[in-house]
């Protein structure tokens, strides 16, 4: 059986989230709008070719306001303007008070996606992937949002896998030192991954054991050259490849033409172009 924590946590997030948005009450709502007065409304996305995600988080933040809601298309679906995408009916009241919370939550998440879903295409076949820069408190959507716009959530947290940085080395003065130790205390359970300023040390770091290179900060024909070089020695299949760093929509495509595994970018969780719904009452 799945367990319920992950579930539960998110709807705790929630309703934290609809706290701090509603406070000790709506006090616009309950001074004009009856209490009995029941209500429709729909959500319709407002900006063209959007990847919407975040219905699902949508209809929970309704739910925990006591109204029921209706997804109008999946997330990961591509939308027109115009497009309904989640009709929701209850409490005028409470369909206000949720309004804010859920509309935030589908313009981050879908503007995630849409941004991913854009990379993705331009870098394919390469895999586009998330990185830890999110917004405090919002890793789950943040990283949900990544996958539902076909990239890869990489880490989720410090304890999903090992990530030699250029801190860690420095402390310890050495990368082979740093990869040797990360092996011996974890084992073969959790990947090690470490990160690259330059050829030499992306060699090093596969001769070390590392399962993944992070070429850090590289610019595309250095990327391509220190792959063909890995090749050339017969490393290639002895590590996965991820170039990090530098990269955007302009040079996306340059980069994907090196072919490493796969692309990160904490641009596409730390900034994000909003996607536009609104909720219409009926």
């Amino acid at each position: 059986m799945e367990s319920l924590g992950p579930f539960l946590a998110v709807r705790k997030a929630l309703a934290s989230f609809l706290q701090e948005d509603i406070g000790t009450g709506d006090v616009t709502s309950d001074s004009v709008i009856q209490t009995e007065l029941a209500g429709k409304a729909e959500i319709v996305c407002k900006t063209d070719g959007a990847t919407v995600c975040g219905l699902e988080e949508a209809g929970v933040v309704f739910e925990l306001s006591g109204c029921s809601s209706r997804a109008l298309v999946k997330d990961g679906v591509k939308v027109r303007k115009g497009k309904r995408v989640m009709t929701v009916s209850g409490s005028a009241r409470s369909i206000l008070k949720a309004e804010r919370v859920a509309l935030n939550l589908l313009m981050r998440m879908s503007g995630i996606a849409t941004e991913t879903r854009t990379l993705a295409e331009s870098a394919s076949p390469v895999k586009v992937a998330a990185t830890r820069k999110t917004a405090p408190g919002l890793r789950y959507f943040d990283k949900k949002a990544v996958i539902a716009g076909g990239g890869l959530a990489h880490r989720m947290r410090l304890d999903d896998m090992v990530l030699i940085k250029d801190n860690h080395i420095a402390l310890m003065g050495s990368l082979k030192k740093c990869v040797k130790l990360a092996k011996e205390k974890v084992g073969s359970a959790i990947k090690v991954e470490c990160e690259a300023k330059n050829p030499k040390e992306a060699i090093e770091a596969i001769k070390a054991g590392a399962d993944i290179i992070m070429l850090d900060n590289f610019t595309s024909a250095q990327a391509a050259n220190t792959i063909k070089e890995i090749t050339k020695l017969g490393l290639r299949k002895k590590a996965l490849i991820e170039i990090s760093g530098g990269v955007n929509y302009k040079n996306i495509k340059q980069y994907a033409m090196a072919k490493p595994d796969y692309i990160s970018m904490g641009y596409i969780t730390h900034s994000p172009k909003a996607v536009d719904f609104s909720l219409e009452m009926l």
